[in-house]
């Protein structure tokens, strides 16, 4: 799996097409005019809610910001045609939301996953078979082909994790999630052990937060930080039965203090796999 998506070279690209707008001091209006469209073109491409970006659209709009430099175009050029292909889970786009597409593009081409579970294993960590029922006891009315499909894109989401260059996932987890059963006590053991087994890698830090800590900054919910790599901001996703939700700005901050708390709060990671082992054990 490619570790930076289409999705992300199309929002990359529509942000730099919009910095480049404002520095040249050409308005919407005008940019409309150079390419011969309604405005609300020009801000669909802003916002990066083109699919496949034409590449004659990219040089019309570089000419009129006057942008010279060669090499700057030639990367620009590059971004639509690279954002002009499809992404893995193409197949699947009727199924998934626009919230839930862009995550998975963002944990794609993250550096650092922060992620808090409360009632169940987090999805980068999960089997199949947990996987599998999960979906079937979700709030979503879906049968057993679609479930399969959810199992599937679950499971290439993970191939973050391995290779050359994995994601670094930071996992804290409610005793809870360790205590629910899933699938059958059969499946939860599998589960458990999948858990020590993924915790033993470097690019994996696994936290639990055992029930005599008693309550915790996040006792409302799950959610996840993306962090980039470079000077690119941090995004929080948040699943809920009524949709996902991204976070791009304001309240950032807010997650990234309660995770730094959660961490302080969990057991360390030997601890953890302490837990683990005496619960498999029993």
């Amino acid at each position: 799996m490619p570790r930076t998506s289409p999705t992300l070279r199309r929002r990359e690209l529509s942000k730099r097409l919009k910095e480049l707008r404002e520095a040249a001091g050409v308005t919407a209006t005008e940019a409309a005019e150079a390419l011969g469209c309604s405005i609300d073109k020009i801000h669909w491409i802003e916002r990066g809610e083109w699919n496949r970006p034409r590449w004659r659209d990219v040089r019309d709009l570089l000419d009129r910001y006057r942008v010279t430099d060669e090499r700057l175009r030639e990367y620009l050029m590059q971004l639509a045609r690279e954002g002009g292909q499809k992404d893995w889970w193409h197949p699947y786009r009727k199924m998934l939301s626009e919230a839930y597409s862009t995550y998975i593009a963002f944990e794609g081409d993250a550096d650092e996953l922060l992620t808090f579970e409360l009632a169940v294993i987090p999805g980068l960590l999960q089997t199949e078979d947990y996987a599998r029922a999960l979906n079937q006891a979700g709030p979503a009315e879906v049968d057993a082909d679609e479930i399969e499909k959810r199992v599937r894109i679950r499971a290439e989401r993970q191939r973050i994790l391995e290779g050359d260059d994995p994601v670094r996932l930071f996992a804290v987890i409610d005793e809870a999630a360790l205590r629910r059963t899933v699938g059958g006590p059969a499946v939860m053991r599998a589960q458990l052990k999948h858990l020590m087994e993924m915790a033993a890698r470097p690019n994996i830090t696994l936290q639990v937060i055992p029930f005599e800590a008693g309550p915790h900054p996040a006792t409302g919910g799950r959610f996840t930080i993306i962090s980039f790599p470079g000077q690119d901001p941090d995004a929080v996703y948040i699943e809920t039965i009524g949709g996902e939700l991204l976070i791009e700005s304001e309240g950032v901050a807010q997650y990234q203090r309660v995770f730094r708390r959660l961490n302080a709060d969990a057991l360390s990671t030997e601890d953890t796999i302490a837990l683990i082992g005496r619960m498999i054990g029993s």
